[in-house]
């Protein structure tokens, strides 16, 4: 089978994994307590927000260095949102066991995709 490049973001398994992550950090959030809407709600968000929105915009960049750049920053972003999910739970917000397994896969395939950037096999 041969491999098709991606046209656009959106083909891209990691990104579409990632906007999944970001799907369910919603709806995680959205049990968390009233008073966390303008902190921990907010920046738990953000934090999943940005992982696919700089692998969007990545995605467009013309150079390695630079497509490896925003991979990075959504990597950044990736192990901020872990964090949340590890203090939400110790806070009694709720288990993190499904949203932290998507967190797993979307790591470990936005490693695979920055290493073949890097290596220029994309």
């Amino acid at each position: 089978m041969k491999n098709i490049p991606a046209r656009t973001f959106r083909d891209l398994i990691v990104w579409q994994k990632a906007h999944q992550f970001v799907l369910a950090v919603y709806r995680y959030t959205a049990r968390f307590p009233k008073e966390e809407v303008y902190s921990l709600t907010s920046q738990f968000r953000r934090a999943a927000v940005s992982t696919p929105a700089n692998i969007a915009e990545g995605f467009k960049k013309k150079t390695r260095s630079d497509k490896a750049r925003f991979m990075n920053i959504a990597q950044g972003s990736l192990e901020e949102c872990r964090y949340y999910l590890i203090l939400a739970e110790d806070l009694g917000y709720g288990a993190n066991g499904p949203p932290m397994s998507q967190l797993e896969e979307v790591s470990k395939l936005l490693e695979g995709y920055s290493r073949a950037i890097i290596q220029n096999n994309y």
